[in-house]
Parts: structure tokens; sequence; C-alpha cells
């Protein structure tokens, strides 16, 4: 049986909601499943059943127990993780590229969310009611770098707060083909679904877009035909960097989608799109604390500059 948690309706309060009454009085847990245990009829006052509309006022003393957590549905399969920080509320992690985040109909049994489930067992809370991972945020199928998990209701709540009010900073960093004349540059144009491959993004008007903002830097010039950049998104639209790069003439290497051509001064062709989410900085979700992570470049990456610094040798 869940705990049984009881509560004592503080002074000043007079004939308000008994739903948002709990709600103030338990942060911890996301309102959604404090009205699931009102419909489940888990909420009394003294011993009579009380739904989540019922005026409750101070002094009053409310029982309660919460819906039990449904196990995931998707299997847990034991795969490493490259986790950077984790505490009770979020994880912070490296992701490989080649990893897909989230399962789906063309996908196996090793997405991101397979591997968290195992490696969170028993400490995940039941985002949503079911006992599963909390994705705030997306990295591509090949793009590596940080990324934040949450695994309590209140983190996934505030973390997805923050991403939505553009409060985290994200930088990544992008090996482009061609060098830009300008040391550095800010892009804003909008982006939007593309009129005919609909698999793309494109940049678009701004009627049929949404606005997009990415901010670049020069980082290291190969020769005179590719760029390392580091980018800064302030806004999350799909595909973004690799979108505003592409409409510039700098697509991203290895990004065939977004129309880069291989050179043979890069060497062999490389395996994926050659973007890092470099760095994340945002607040703790629950103590407000400033917390930034950096991933490292995966080898792939550093092999591939490091080829073109030295061509043919």
């Amino acid at each position: 049986m869940p705990p049984e948690h009881t509560f004592i309706v503080p002074e000043g309060v007079k004939r308000e909601r008994a739903d948002k009454v709990l709600a103030a009085g338990f942060p911890a847990f996301s309102r959604s499943a404090l009205q699931r245990a009102f419909d489940a009829g888990l909420v009394f006052r003294d011993d009579t059943n009380i739904g989540r509309r019922e005026a409750v006022s101070e002094g009053d003393a409310l029982t309660f127990s919460m819906v039990p957590v449904e196990p995931s549905a998707i299997k847990a399969v034991s795969i490493p993780l490259d986790v950077l920080y984790e505490d009770e509320d979020f994880l912070a992690l490296n992701k490989p590229s080649g990893m897909v985040v989230h399962p789906g109909a063309a996908t196996g049994d090793d997405t991101l969310v397979h591997a968290l489930l195992a490696h969170c067992r028993g400490r995940l809370s039941g985002i949503g009611g079911v006992e599963r991972p909390g994705i705030v945020h997306r990295l591509d199928k090949e793009t590596s770098g940080v990324m934040l998990v949450a695994k309590s209701d209140r983190a996934h709540r505030e973390l997805a707060r923050q991403f939505g009010e553009r409060e985290v900073t994200k930088e990544y960093l992008a090996l482009v083909g061609g060098v830009p004349e300008l040391l550095s540059g800010s892009i804003r144009d909008p982006i939007g679904r593309h009129p005919v491959h609909r698999h793309k993004m494109a940049v678009s008007s701004e009627e049929k877009g949404r606005a997009a903002h990415t901010q670049w830097e020069r980082v290291e010039v190969f020769g005179t035909g590719h760029t390392l950049l580091r980018c800064r998104i302030l806004t999350g639209r799909t595909h973004q960097i690799r979108v505003h790069l592409s409409s510039r003439r700098h697509p991203i290497v290895g990004d065939t989608v977004y129309g880069y051509r291989h050179r043979d001064d890069c060497g062999n062709v490389p395996g994926r799109t050659m973007l890092h989410a470099e760095k994340l900085a945002f607040r703790h979700p629950v103590s407000g604390m400033a917390m930034e992570f950096t991933a490292p470049l995966p080898p792939d990456f550093r092999e591939t500059m490091e080829r073109l610094r030295h061509p043919g040798g």
C-alpha cells in the first residue's frame, strides 16, 4: 500500500479548493499526480472522501495517498552511460553520437530511455503516473554532448520551465565547411518545415516559420576548407544550428541532409554530423544553485579535426 500523508490546513486559509491547498503544501508532488489521488478517491477530510474542488479551511485535517506509480512498458536495458553528475532530482550525461533519445516505431531497445530505466532503477518517481525518466530537451541521434534528465516530478517541471523560458545557456561546437569572413555573427532567420521535403526544416518567412536565434564565433580555421565554430542558441528549434549554418553556406561536416559535400582534405568520410553539445548552464531545479556542465569532444570529432590540421599526414 502507498504511504498515507496527513496535512493540517494552515492558518489564513478560508474556503479554498482542496487540490490547490494540497499542491501548495506538497510542492514535491506534481499537480497532476495530486489530481489522480483525488480522482481515485484517496483524499479524505476526517473520514469523509472529498473531491478536488471541495472547499477547505484552516484547521481541517486532510489525509491522502498517492496513486501507485505504474511500471514503464519500456524494458530497462543495461547500457553504459557517461554520467557527468547525478542527484535525487536529475542527472547530466554525455550522450554519445548514434544513440536515439526516445523509443519509436523504427528504433530498437538501445535508446537513451531504455538505458536510463536501467541506470535509475528504483530511483525514478512517477512522472505522468508512469515510472520513467523526464526528457526535458533533446539532441539529434548523431549529435553528441550534454543532456539533462529529470528523475522527479518537481525537477521535470522546473527544468522544462527553464528551457521553455530560455533561461538555459546552450553552447555547441560545430565543424563546418568553408571559412566565414567574419570572426563572429548572429543569425535570426525564422525556421519552419521544408515545403517539399517534410523530414527537413528550412529557413522560412516570419508568417510560416518560428523565431530562431543562433550566435556563432570562429574557434579554429583549417586551411581554406573548414572551420570549427562555437554556437550559442537562444531558441530551441528543430535542427536549428544545422539549418542556420547551411543557409550561410557553411553546412556542418557530415550533414548531407543539409548540403555538406565531402572534400578530400577531410580524410575519410565522417560517419555522422560533426555537432557536439559542449555546455549547458542553468539553475538546479530544487535548490536554485547555478550549475554548469561541459562534455569533452568525443574521439571521432577530435580525429576529424586532427586530419584537417595535418592533411595528407
